[in-house]
């Protein structure tokens, strides 16, 4: 694209030209999609292209709002921010510099006029350690549950090898001569012997 439009020549026809000489050039053939069809757009989306970027560079649309919206929003997740924060200092830290930012913007706002309110640390911690409560006695009943469907399971396996361990024995003394088996068979043989010859 060095060279310069002629005069006298459209600037449609003149770019038509251009992109034809590239075509032919292949300077079009290693593109990324080429080949492919356009990804599909939303009619009346004109900011998909800012999303697809955002999902790209691996940012947040969260990125583009407003500092009191983004403070509110942030205020809104933070029980879930503090989900697996396992001290109780280290939630009233997270809660003082959450309160920290938004009294920078209290004192220079900027966009849209909207209230932001300090959140209470001592009400955020009895929030959290209501939920870590809660989350540990759910995943104290999980280990139970498991443990005992361990021990079932061990229990069962246990009797089937009892059961396979008799029918073993039993199969192998079935041919023995000395073994309790074999003298109790004979003896039950021998009871109904003398039984059938009594008057």
């Amino acid at each position: 694209m060095a060279e310069r439009k002629p005069p006298g020549m459209g600037f449609e026809s003149w770019i038509d030209k251009q992109v034809r000489e590239a075509q032919e050039r292949g300077e079009f053939d290693d593109l990324p999609l080429s080949g492919k069809p356009l990804p599909p757009s939303r009619p009346g989306d004109e900011y998909s292209w800012i999303r697809e970027k955002l999902a790209r560079e691996g940012e947040s649309t969260d990125v583009l709002l407003p500092t009191p919206l983004l403070l509110r929003k942030e205020l809104h997740k933070l029980p879930e921010t503090l989900r697996d924060v396992r001290s109780e200092q280290v939630v009233r830290d997270v809660v003082a510099d959450l309160n920290e930012r938004i009294k920078q913007w209290l004192r220079a706002p900027s966009g849209p006029d909207i209230a932001v309110a300090l959140a209470d640390p001592d009400t955020v911690v009895a929030e959290w350690r209501a939920a870590r409560a809660q989350r540990m006695a759910a995943e104290q009943q999980v280990r139970a549950e498991r443990a005992a469907e361990a021990a079932r399971a061990a229990a069962e396996e246990r009797a089937a090898a009892e059961e396979r361990a008799a029918a073993e024995e039993a199969r192998r003394n079935r041919g023995n001569p000395l073994s309790p088996y074999t003298w109790l068979t004979w003896w039950r043989r021998q009871l109904g012997r003398r039984a059938d010859r009594t008057p």
